[in-house]
């Protein structure tokens, strides 16, 4: 489960689910998402998630929104029974269906029907009620209707999003910049525009993100090691940030998973 902190108490407390998206739809969709739960009788659970470089549309009853790119790790609260779907686009892939820069989004929720008007609010009537297959035919119509396009400039800005989540070595967004042929204000005045943050808070939330797996996945403990593969000076930096972001330190997660 992406961006899912504690993964085995998750588990226990609700069911999540992925949906490829049609393959027009692709180059800016990562995937549709399921979260369903029913916790009648059980105490509420709060769950934390880390945050992505990506735009999420989300529909669930009474409340459908857009969802910028988070800031922090932030968490959701669920009680009795429920379900959410949701689409989460690929970083600088929700500028074509979105009315001004993406970083006009990041950190805010927007309701649907304020973002896109009538057609948002048609749209969040309809989604909630249907099953996992319909709402997503539902969400990719909707989607289909802006004609979405990627032009050299958001085509730019996916080899960049690749090369960051790909290559620990790159570690400065001076870097990913000469990696991508491209000069460093131009880089992020593209971010600004089609992923919502700047490159060197992407490199940084990929690499907490690969770490919080391998603690995940268990095994060995080497901290010093992780922190060098993950291009951090030492293990001092990454125990930092990677408490910052995830709430604990390095050793106590890995001990909790």
């Amino acid at each position: 489960m992406p961006g899912i902190l504690d993964a085995l108490a998750a588990a226990d407390h609700f069911r999540y689910a992925q949906t490829p998206p049609s393959a027009d739809l692709a180059p800016f969709v990562v995937h549709h998402w399921q979260v369903s739960w029913d916790l009648t009788g059980r105490e509420p659970f709060t769950q934390w998630v880390l945050p992505f470089p990506s735009v999420n549309i989300t529909f669930t009853a009474g409340r459908c929104r857009v969802a910028g790119v988070p800031r922090g790790r932030f968490c959701e609260v669920l009680t009795g029974a429920g379900r959410v779907v949701g689409t989460r686009f690929r970083p600088g892939g929700f500028r074509p269906f979105a009315q001004a820069e993406v970083a006009t989004l990041t950190g805010r929720f927007v309701g649907v029907h304020d973002f896109y008007g009538e057609a948002g609010r048609a749209l969040a009537e309809v989604v909630p009620a249907a099953d996992d297959a319909a709402a997503v035919r539902e969400i990719e119509a909707f989607l289909r209707s802006f004609r979405p396009v990627r032009d050299a400039d958001a085509e730019l800005v996916a080899v960049a999003v690749d090369r960051a989540e790909a290559d620990p070595a790159i570690v400065r967004a001076d870097q990913l910049a000469a990696a991508t042929g491209t000069g460093l204000r131009r880089l992020q005045r593209l971010f600004r525009v089609h992923v919502g943050v700047g490159p060197k808070w992407l490199i940084r939330r990929y690499r907490l993100h690969e770490a919080a797996e391998r603690l995940t996945a268990g095994g060995e403990l080497d901290l010093g090691r992780l922190a060098g593969e993950l291009g951090y000076s030492d293990q001092a930096h990454l125990t930092r940030d990677f408490t910052a972001l995830i709430g604990a330190p390095p050793a106590r997660y890995a001990q909790r998973q």
